[in-house]
């Protein structure tokens, strides 16, 4: 059994732990807050555009075919994916959840493809950018340190090298990976298709009203196409941070738990040691005095 004295220096030490690890869990609460606020003003109008994205679509789905370029479908043979990460750790398993579904997605539209084309990321956080370089994998950029409130021209970055990537020829198709936010417990990776763009199908009835565009349908849809990309890599961007500082307060307020059980586990064991020292001086002396 360890001495009373490394058992104290032990507690000091935990408790000088706990007390870091709810400091953090109260500033990433405080963060979470905000990022849950950005990412719940940002879906209305993410679902706005989307729906004008199909209605355009399908208004001018007849000629709308050979100019819009981000829409052009090719024989799959280099595979884009742009991952989203977090920069920073002590989030429990989200960075490397998010990791295994990047890898999992290019496993499986490579297993798609007889000729099994090359995967080409584009990583956004460090903890994406350590992964790739750490699986030797091609890296086309990256981009770090983009904060807890990253702008729409911090998207719009990110999407630009990746539809420079697509209209090269580097990267037939674009996945983009990222965990999106359910609830303050609840993170889920997801891939979605960047590019080529598919316009979404619309949910429910078909909308019955006519509308009058001016310019055309076609026009409109072509110029908003790169606004949806960008609005999509924003989206994403938000729910990642939400998602990071809510897992990054669970992980805290589970370590500072565990630091209050070891602190409790430690006194008790201190305080056995502590009777146990007590005990043995109280048989020295009275073995001293009947020798006496």
């Amino acid at each position: 059994m360890p001495s009373t004295r490394e058992i104290r220096r032990r507690i000091r030490s935990v408790k000088n732990i706990t007390q870091i690890t709810k400091a953090m869990q109260m500033v990433a609460s405080s963060k979470m807050r905000r990022a849950q606020e950005r990412v719940q003003e940002s879906r209305p109008y993410a679902d706005q555009l989307r729906e004008l994205v199909s209605r355009l679509a399908s208004a001018g789905s007849e000629d709308i075919g050979e100019g819009a370029v981000l829409m052009k479908q090719r024989p799959v043979r280099n595979i884009g994916i742009v991952l989203l990460t977090p920069d920073r750790g002590l989030c429990g398993a989200l960075p490397s959840n998010i990791n295994r579904k990047a890898a999992s997605t290019a496993l499986e539209e490579q297993n798609k493809l007889p000729q099994h084309p090359g995967i080409n990321y584009v990583a956004v956080g460090r903890k994406g950018r350590d992964f790739i370089v750490r699986t030797q994998q091609n890296l086309l950029a990256e981009f770090t340190n983009y904060g807890d409130k990253p702008s729409l021209t911090d998207a719009s970055a990110i999407a630009q090298v990746a539809k420079d990537a697509f209209l090269r020829g580097e990267a037939d198709v674009v996945y983009l990976v990222y965990a999106k936010f359910i609830n303050t417990v609840t993170q889920q990776p997801i891939a979605v298709q960047l590019l080529p763009v598919q316009p979404p199908e619309t949910e429910g009835k078909r909308e019955t009203t006519e509308y009058i565009y001016e310019p055309s349908a076609s026009e409109i849809f072509q110029a908003l196409l790169p606004r949806y990309v960008d609005v999509q890599v924003y989206q994403a961007l938000l729910e990642t941070i939400a998602s990071f500082q809510s897992a990054q307060m669970v992980a805290m307020k589970n370590a500072t738990d565990s630091g209050n059980e070891l602190i409790q586990d430690l006194t008790l064991t201190y305080n056995k040691a502590r009777q146990a020292a007590i005990t043995t001086q109280i048989l020295e002396v009275i073995a001293g005095a009947e020798a006496l």
